[in-house]
């Protein structure tokens, strides 16, 4: 970590000066890729005792349990196709995606089979969660899911404020979410 820069009194300084230019606690990364669902963002903090900076991602825990899904049924499909390379599509006039060959559509027809599967089973409910990356290439990397609707400037702030307290308490009750394929089918 010595040699890592978002240990550096140096840059530390500079995101300070920055976030006090903009009178928030935080930084986006870029603004392009800020969505209701998720944000990346640089915040300052202490980890072992030491000032460093944070390179966080933080998501919704609809967004982790999308996610899960996802990779739970592709690893199923990856079992049965293990030639699957990922979907692979053309996008039509207007703006559908269509498989490029029969088995990729008989793969993604499988893969939906599994996601239905696996969420009737509860094999891909999440709970709140803060991961920590040491080995990050800037700072700290954080990957951080909460149970909120929706990631907002006052639930970032929240959550700055409650990390760098050490007050921040998650919730260790696994959840699902009412996915798109099954709102579909009502």
């Amino acid at each position: 970590m010595s040699h890592n820069p978002g240990f550096l009194h140096d840059e530390i300084e500079k995101l300070k000066s920055q976030l006090q230019s903009s009178g928030k606690p935080f930084q986006y990364i870029d603004d392009e890729e800020v969505s209701s669902e998720m944000a990346e963002f640089l915040f300052i903090g202490t980890y072992e005792g030491k000032p460093v900076i944070f390179d966080c991602l933080l998501g919704t825990l609809r967004l982790s349990y999308e996610s899960n899904l996802d990779e739970l049924a592709e690893a199923k499909a990856l079992l049965k196709y293990p030639d699957y390379k990922g979907f692979d599509f053309d996008v039509d006039d207007q703006g559908q995606a269509h498989a490029t060959s029969d088995i990729d559509e008989e793969i993604e027809q499988y893969k939906a089979y599994c996601m239905y599967e696996i969420e009737d089973a509860g094999e891909a409910n999440v709970a709140e969660s803060v991961e920590i990356d040491e080995n990050f290439e800037f700072g700290i990397g954080l990957e951080v899911y909460l149970n909120e609707p929706e990631i907002t400037e006052e639930v970032i702030e929240r959550f700055i404020r409650e990390y760098n307290s050490g007050g921040l308490k998650l919730d260790p009750t696994r959840y699902s979410f009412e996915t798109e394929f099954d709102e579909d089918e009502e």
